[in-house]
This record gives C-alpha cells, structure tokens and sequence, in this order.
C-alpha cells in the first residue's frame, strides 16, 4: 500500500459514518444524503482496499487497563465491511428516494455506525459496548416514525436490553475465567459462559420462542428505516455467534435447521409484506447458523457456506424490503389481498421484486442459489456421522424450509402483482429507489451466475480450501432446485385455501408472551408500588404513635387502667435519655 492508501485504511469507518450522520441534519436534504450515500461508500472501498493487505489489530490499544482493538480487521470482519458499506449506500439512495425524513436517514446511519464498530471490534469489551449502542440507536429508530411504532420499539428495546445484559454477563464470565477480552487471545467465549452468550446472541438472530420482536417491529417504522432494520442486527448477531463459537456445534446446526422450517411456516400465513419478509429473516438466519454449527463436522466449508447466505441475505433481504416498501409508499396499502395486477403499472419494482424472490428462493442464476446450496451441501455431508437425531433429519429441515421458502414468495408475488386486477394505477419506484434496488438487485445476479459466482468465493475467508470443492451448477444441484421450486408451486395453490384458514386461526407465541409479559410488568409494578406504600404507612403510624406515647405517658398509663404518678426533674430525664442512647448505641457495635 501507498502512504495515503495506508492512512486512508486506518480511519475507523463507524467514525466517518456517525459524522455523516450528524451532517445529514445540518445540511439540506439532498446534500447531506449525498454525504451520508458516500460515508457509506467509503466503508465498502476501504474494506476492499483491506483486503488486499492490512489485515491485523488497528487502534489496539488499553481502556480501563483493559486491553482492547478498537479496529480489528480479518477476513471475517472485512467480508462484513464489504457487504455492510455497499448495502448502507444503496439504502441511503432509496431513503431519499422515499421521502424519509432527515431525522430518519440521520438515525440509520448511526445505527449502521455502530454496526460497523460491532463487526470491527476485536475484543468483547468493545463488541459490548457497540452492541448495546447498536440495540439503542436502532429502537430510536423505529420510534423516530411514531404511531404503532412507539409501542413495538418498546418491547423492541426490553429484548434487546435483556440480550445485552445477559451477553455482558456472559463476557464477564468469560473474562473471570480466561483473564482477557481479546478475541486473539483465546478461540472463541469461555465454555462457562457458552449458555449465557448463545441466549443473549439468539435473541438478536430470533431463536424460536426468542423472535417476537421481529415481525412485531419491522412492519412499524418508515419503510426506508425498514430497509436497514431488516438487515443489519440480526446479520450482525449470526457475525457475533462465529466469534463466540468459531468450532460450531451441532446444537447450532439443528436449531437453523427447526427456524428455517419455523419462520418459513410463520411466513406463509402472513397478509402483512413486511411481517412475511420478517419471518423470513428467522428463516434465512437459520440456514447460516446451520452452516455456521455444521462447521463441528464439515469445517471450513460450512462456515463459507454460512457466511456466504450471511452475505447474499443482505443484499436480497433489503432488496424484498425495498420493493414491497415502494408498493407500500405508492398505493398507501399494507395488507396484499388489497393489492392485485401491480406489475402492470409498476413494471421496476415488479422486475426486482422477481430478483429478490428468486433469489432468497435459491433459483440458478441468482446468489441464493450458491449459498444456500451449500449449506445444504455440509448438511448431507453430515450423514456419515452418527452422531443425529435422525440419519438426514437436518437436511430434511432445510429442504422443507426451502420449500416454505418458496411456497411464500409465490404468495407474495402473487397477491401484490398477479391476484386480481389492479383497482389502483400508482405511479412505479421514484428514481433514486429504483437505484438503490437496481445496485442490489445487480448484486444478487452478479454473484450467482455460472460466470461469476467465483467472485463471491474470492470474498469468503477459506477461499482456497471451499473453491475446489464447490460445484454448484452440477446436475444434482440444478435438479434439487427444480424440485423444490415445483413443490412449492403445487403447495402454494394446493394448500392456498387451508392457509388461509390456519393464518385466522394461528397465532404465534407473541399472542401469549406480549400480554403476559404486559400483565406481569403491570403487575409487578403495582406490587412494588403498593409494598412500599404499606410499609411507609406502617412506618409512619409508628412514628406517630412512638411520639404520642413520648408526649403522654399519663393517658398511656390511664388507657392501660394503671394509677400512677409519673413525675422526674430534667437530670433525672437527661440521666435516663443518656443510657438509654448509650445502651443503643452500645448494641449497634456489637451488632
């Protein structure tokens, strides 16, 4: 590297974006995007310039005598760098786009701020202390828009309040035991705080029963904020996982496995587009957590194979958020039965939608298929073990979640551009959102076609192991997809009208957890409150009485039916007051 190329790698990209995002308050709308679209920018042409050399511990240095990285670069954080800045930017093309308002673009890019200082962080003191800045300014973020919001950020930020608490315990744990922080110091968190990491890292990847948060939240704010919700903290958190737990574990692989089946079946009885996209980030973290576990096996492979679906999610999850977000900011509609015929008058969105769709579906020629195919790949590997639950029970799990996969994004697709005729006519994508979802949806072809998918390869970390053995347009593969695109085509128009029954009659865990969860909180609030009234009742009527009883001590004895003189002179009195305190006194000290 150059002098200037050197120091241009060595600024701390969260830096260049929190300032860009205090800028895009100041300075009028179309200027501060613009500097907000070319922070963003940076933080991808820097990660790229890394990789070709400056990987190491950047800003070590020591806080609170604590040694700490506070810029950590290796080809798992630059993998994240690479996929993070290019996406932020086409997010903050489409904001503008959309109308969002400063105060919104301003607070997704400080949320992407400190998603970058998470994913740069070398050591677990500064990954906290990220993390939890990255749970704040993302709730802010969904309140910003108001309404229903309010509420779902608040039980947005009690999850995400009680992962961190209970991850910090786990660093703490991990710290008492291995005597440092430092991620190069030791492989991976501390055996005894691997409970207390996995709860508090699940609750950002939506673990089953852990994941209400997710379709409650997304749905609610400005459709440019859901843009970089959707993609951010729960890409985040399956990062997270690998650094907690680098060797896998098949506990890992078979919960992806059961929140691939579990959101893709969520999904399917969804009339809300951004609660259906929802669900499916629970699924499509469940094939990475799957590769990533699957890792205790297979290796290498199924870590590429994670973080290659980790990195393909990104770019078609925003993708599906930005095409249903300008069917929502044109027609004003969030419910799909309302919808119908779309892509006749909204052909650019129809078209990326397509994309989207066939890509997180895993249809050749489009980046899902690569990833996914790999996952599923380490899965079958998995077989020769006979360590299971079931000879094939997880590859069984991803394939019914490609399935389902599939089965919803016919639905989608169906009921916003096909179902009916269109009884609207509204205007398609503005410029600068068909921008931002054209650099996406450019993204999702390049790194899947039989040409170029090698380029995706060329970005993972174990680029030289994976490359030989990967095969991806093999007939077996192409013909497994065929499959699975056919069963959902036949399930979706077979089961179309027992679906619809199950999504009035289905509810998820949040149907008992939310109102539960708002009756305890009530609860424990009233008992707390009336406690403390009963004791300050209690104590005050005791002072009241001790001083009545200290003033009349001839109508106590007359109450008590006792005839007796009570009289002392003022020595007498001081005498007794004086021993009485000593004896207190005296009691207290050998207490």
């Amino acid at each position: 590297m150059t002098g200037a190329t050197a120091a241009l790698t060595a600024i701390p990209p969260y830096l260049v974006v929190a300032v860009a995002s205090l800028l895009v308050l100041a300075l009028p709308r179309a200027i501060g995007h613009g500097l907000g679209a070319l922070a963003t920018a940076f933080v991808f042409a820097q990660a790229v310039l890394l990789d070709d050399g400056g990987t190491g511990a950047h800003l070590a240095t020591t806080f609170l005598e604590f040694d700490v990285v506070f810029f950590n670069v290796d080809g798992f954080s630059l993998l994240m760098g690479v996929v993070v800045g290019f996406l932020a930017t086409a997010a903050v093309l489409y904001a503008y786009g959309s109308d969002a308002p400063k105060w919104v673009t301003s607070l997704a890019l400080i949320y992407v701020a400190t998603t970058i200082g998470t994913i740069y962080a070398g050591d677990w003191l500064t990954l906290v202390f990220f993390w939890e800045l990255m749970a704040v300014t993302s709730t802010l973020l969904v309140w910003q828009y108001g309404g229903a919001a309010v509420r779902a950020g608040y039980r947005y930020a009690l999850f995400h309040g009680t992962g961190g608490t209970i991850l910090l315990a786990a660093v703490v744990v991990h710290f008492a035991n291995a005597g440092t922080f430092l991620f190069s110091a030791t492989s991976g968190i501390d055996p005894a705080a691997t409970l207390l990491a996995a709860i508090g890292i699940g609750i950002n990847c939506g673990f089953i029963f852990l994941h209400s948060w997710l379709p409650d939240t997304y749905p609610r704010p400005h459709v440019a904020a859901s843009v970089f919700l959707s993609v951010f903290t729960t890409k985040t958190a399956v990062y997270v996982m690998y650094r907690a737990f680098p060797e896998g574990g098949m506990w890992l692989a078979y919960l992806g496995g059961f929140m691939a089946v579990y959101g893709a079946f969520f999904a399917l009885l969804q009339y809300d587009p951004r609660r259906l996209l929802s669900y499916h980030i629970q699924a499509q973290v469940g094939y990475m957590l799957a590769g990533l576990g699957l890792a205790t096996y297979v290796g290498e492979f199924a870590v590429t194979g994670g973080f290659a679906h980790l990195f393909n999610n990104v770019l078609y999850k925003s993708l599906l958020f930005m095409a249903v977000g300008v069917v929502i900011y044109r027609t004003g509609l969030e419910d799909i039965r309302e919808m119908g015929g779309l892509w006749r008058v909204m052909p650019v969105t129809f078209l990326v939608y397509v994309v989207g769709a066939a890509s997180i579906t895993a249809v050749p020629g489009f980046n899902g298929f690569i990833s996914k195919g790999m996952v599923i790949d380490s899965a079958h590997e998995v077989h020769n073990y006979e360590l299971l639950l079931g000879e094939g029970l997880l590859w069984w799990l991803l394939i019914l979640g490609g399935v389902g996969t599939f089965m919803s994004f016919i639905k989608l697709g169906y009921y916003v551009f096909f179902h009916g005729s269109a009884s609207i006519s509204p205007d398609d994508a503005t410029p600068f959102q068909t921008a931002g979802m054209l650099l996406a949806a450019g993204a999702c072809v390049f790194f899947g076609t039989p040409l170029t998918y090698g380029y995706l390869v060329e970005l993972m970390p174990f680029t030289e192991v994976v490359k030989p053995e990967l095969h991806p347009y093999s007939t077996s593969h192409l013909t497994e997809s065929a499959a699975l695109l056919v069963a959902g085509f036949v399930g979706f128009f077979a089961l179309k009208r027992p679906l619809g029954w199950l999504a009035h009659h289905m509810r998820d865990v949040d149907a008992v957890l939310f109102p539960a969860a708002f009756y305890a909180g009530r609860w424990s609030v009233w008992g707390v409150t009336e406690g403390w009234a009963a004791v300050d009742r209690a104590t005050m009527r005791f002072v009241a009485g001790a001083k009545w009883v200290a003033m009349n001590p001839r109508q106590l004895l007359a109450n008590a039916g006792v005839d007796a003189e009570i009289r002392a002179g003022i020595g007498r009195s001081v005498l007794f007051l004086t021993l009485t305190a000593a004896v207190t006194l005296f009691a207290l000290l050998l207490g």
